[in-house]
């Protein structure tokens, strides 16, 4: 079952909804494959895990999104706004920002090529915001770094950092020496698959 504090970050303890939003992302979102496949990190694992494709359906993503809020109010994260680096964590902002009343954020990956040119799209983010950054499955934590880069540099705050599922360990020290509240609603090991970068059935 879900809950307690392991591999990948803060989780906490057990909430309705937590073995739900394990079976949604086992039964919509996880493949394993005979080869591997290298994932967004650069990793190669024959463990798949799609975290749009698993919370394609609405009422899925409410699920999902109100677990989130509840888990980061749990750990006392309080946030203005929500958002991270396109596309792993549209889905994600777009329904927190509904389920707890909030502003959401697009972190682009280049800035826009015409126009005012912007790197953030949808609230506009500066000093006294309070940001929680989210991405849908963290491998490495590179991408969620790269945004909480990005709206740091608004001035904006970043009180946490939030993932459906954590793919291996380097994310929570990455957030942890950084001193960002990380919470993780599944790790690697509630699957039962091995962390990405591991020997037994990865690669790479």
């Amino acid at each position: 079952m879900p809950g307690g504090r392991g591999p990948g970050g803060y989780v906490g303890l057990p909430m309705p909804g937590d073995d739900a939003l394990l079976e949604l992302i086992r039964t919509k979102g996880y493949l394993h494959t005979d080869t591997p496949l290298q994932l967004a990190s650069g990793e190669w694992s024959q463990d798949f895990v799609d975290g749009k494709k698993a919370l394609a359906h609405g009422d899925d993503l409410r699920l999902a999104c109100e677990l989130v809020v509840a888990r980061a109010r749990a750990a006392g994260i309080d946030f203005d706004a929500v958002g991270g680096l396109t596309m792993g964590a549209d889905h994600l902002s777009h329904g927190i920002a509904m389920v707890a009343s909030v502003s959401w954020f697009t972190v682009r990956k280049e800035p826009k090529g015409r126009g005012t040119g912007k790197l953030i799209e949808g609230a506009e983010l500066g000093p006294g915001m309070r940001a929680l950054v989210v991405e849908d499955v963290v491998t490495t934590g590179s991408s969620a770094l790269k945004a909480v880069d990005t709206v740091a540099a608004t001035g904006a705050t970043v009180v946490g950092a939030a993932t459906l599922m954590d793919r291996g360990d380097a994310a929570a020290a990455a957030f942890a020496a950084r001193g960002i509240p990380y919470v993780a609603m599944l790790t690697y090991a509630d699957l039962g698959i091995p962390p990405v970068g591991g020997a037994h059935r990865n690669a790479g």
